[in-house]
């Protein structure tokens, strides 16, 4: 569940050995495969400045939120078919939980 606590320093590692493939986290940080994600919480999808994102991303007119990121990471191309975005998921809610805690940290700092 959303509601489930998470710790971001088991975020953190899993952010690293899961996502910095295609994403990057620092204000300023460069578009890779994906966008940068400084700023998502709060953000609605498809709108990072500078990146080429599907029209179902764009068209999914969602706000990142615990809540979304939640149903989100767990099948990606399910929440948005048509994504670009290849990563399997996190089923495991423990580990969804600590990532989106680490992001809710690292996407403000």
């Amino acid at each position: 569940m959303a509601d489930t606590p998470g710790d971001p320093a088991k975020g953190k590692k899993l952010f690293t050995k899961k996502c910095t493939q295609c994403h990057t986290i620092e204000k300023g940080g460069k578009h890779k495969t994906g966008p940068n994600l400084y700023g998502l919480i709060g953000r609605k999808t498809g709108q990072a400045p500078g990146f080429s994102y599907t029209a179902a991303n764009v068209n999914k007119g969602i706000t990142w939120s615990r809540e979304t990121l939640w149903v989100y990471l767990e099948n990606p191309k399910k929440y948005i078919p048509g994504t670009k975005m290849v990563f399997a998921g996190l089923k495991k809610e423990n580990e969804r939980a600590d990532l989106i805690a680490y992001l809710e940290e690292a996407c403000k700092k």
